[in-house]
């Protein structure tokens, strides 16, 4: 039986091992893996707080991918053999075949390498949700992006700039801060006060509960926080309700993963739409920290924990 080489979880470490080779289904296309890039939910996975939605391989991790197209499954008609895609998955991107829904797969632009499109499609995708389709960002507005030297921070940041927002980053590493400035932050500042930079009508929430009071104590009137991180904790203490009436302010979350295929067509359709030209001009980049081979993905990990990095760890598949 054929096999491919997948980063693979057992007991909460990560290793390569072997997997059967996955077959396309209807409307399904087999990617050859070039790059995929490693985040948040690849870290809670591996400590089993994040398993993997039905359908996708349980034990193979990855959410984003770049590659090209090896087969096609039946039915599967909107991208041809040896065409470059990326995608969002609900697993199994960091090996070398991962089957991806055609209507879940994008192009990649020429102008973009492999290793930043292995990084691309989920900050992007997750950053270009919250902000436009859930909190409805618009030109002038300003806009406070938590953790703006991470993945989804950088693209945030980038998005809300070349909408044109008027964005604060917060960002813990003085030395990280100018170039996050240089991805288009008016202002990167350190976490600790950052409601007195304030007020601001979109607050993207990537840190969680700690953050809470002071994010509603910066919000403007009308004002909308999007919770799409919680690593710093996910419960709240106490909240008040009539400041959020007083404000008439909107809290909502959002996640990418557990999704059904309609509604991931549809944030995928709205990247390539806003997103991907933006990529292909070069007006916005993909920030790559470090790149690991798959079978250095151990120590990818453990890169991707020590955190102190801009932009994306991401592994060199094919």
């Amino acid at each position: 039986m054929p096999t491919v080489r997948a980063a693979t979880v057992r007991d909460g470490e990560v290793a390569v091992e072997e997997h059967p080779d996955p077959e396309p289904g209807a409307g399904e296309l087999l990617v050859r893996v070039c790059a995929a890039g490693l985040n948040g939910a690849d870290m809670l996975q591996r400590r089993g707080r994040y398993p993997a939605p039905p359908g996708s391989p349980p034990d193979i991790l990855g959410l984003e991918l770049a590659g090209e197209v090896a087969a096609r499954g039946p039915g599967a008609e909107r991208f041809s053999e040896g065409d470059r895609v990326m995608a969002v998955v609900g697993g199994g991107g960091q090996a070398e075949l991962c089957v991806v829904h055609e209507r879940a797969a994008m192009p990649v632009p020429e102008a973009l390498d492999w290793l930043p499109a292995g990084g691309a499609p989920e900050v992007f995708a997750t950053a270009d949700d919250a902000l436009f389709s859930q909190a409805g960002l618009e030109p002038g507005e300003r806009l406070l992006v938590h953790g703006g030297a991470g993945g989804v921070g950088t693209a945030a940041v980038q998005l809300g700039r070349a909408a044109g927002a008027r964005v604060t980053a917060t960002v813990r590493r003085e030395e990280a801060r100018p170039a996050v400035e240089g991805l288009g932050a008016t202002a990167a500042i350190d976490p600790d006060g950052f409601a007195d930079h304030g007020p601001f009508d979109v607050v993207l929430e990537l840190v969680g509960a700690p953050n809470f009071p002071a994010n509603f104590d910066a919000l403007a009137t009308g004002g909308r926080i999007v919770v799409i991180g919680v690593g710093g904790g996910p419960k709240l203490e106490s909240f008040n309700l009539l400041g959020l009436m007083g404000r008439r302010a909107r809290v909502m979350g959002s996640t990418l993963r557990a999704r059904p295929l309609e509604e991931k067509a549809m944030v995928t359709r709205c990247v390539e739409r806003r997103v991907l030209p933006l990529l292909a001009s070069g007006a916005i980049e993909v920030p790559v920290a470090e790149t690991f081979g798959l079978d250095r993905v151990a120590e990818a990990y453990e890169r991707f924990e020590a955190g102190g990095k801009l932009g994306k760890v991401v592994l060199e598949v094919g």
